[in-house]
């Protein structure tokens, strides 16, 4: 499966896939938001497996080249803004 990415703009919140979109997550462990200077979450399966990395401040984590590739999920208000 290649990679995913997708990033909401308004939250500054991108989720990266390593398992398909989808898959249940049974566990999430929050990284200590001051060892990373931010909040990062681990999701894993059942079966302990990582499915997908949660990381809030994108901005400051994330390279823009990532971001401006990964798929635009920014939720817009009901008038269209």
């Amino acid at each position: 499966m290649p990679l995913k990415v997708t990033y909401d703009e308004v939250a500054d919140a991108a989720y990266i896939y390593f398992q398909a979109p989808g898959t249940r997550v049974a566990t999430m462990y929050p990284c200590d938001p001051v060892d990373v200077n931010g909040m990062i979450n681990l999701d894993f399966d059942a079966t302990g497996r990582l499915i997908g990395l949660e990381v809030l401040d994108a901005r400051a984590k994330l390279a823009p080249e990532l971001l401006k590739e990964a798929e635009n999920i920014t939720r817009r208000t009901a008038g269209g803004q």
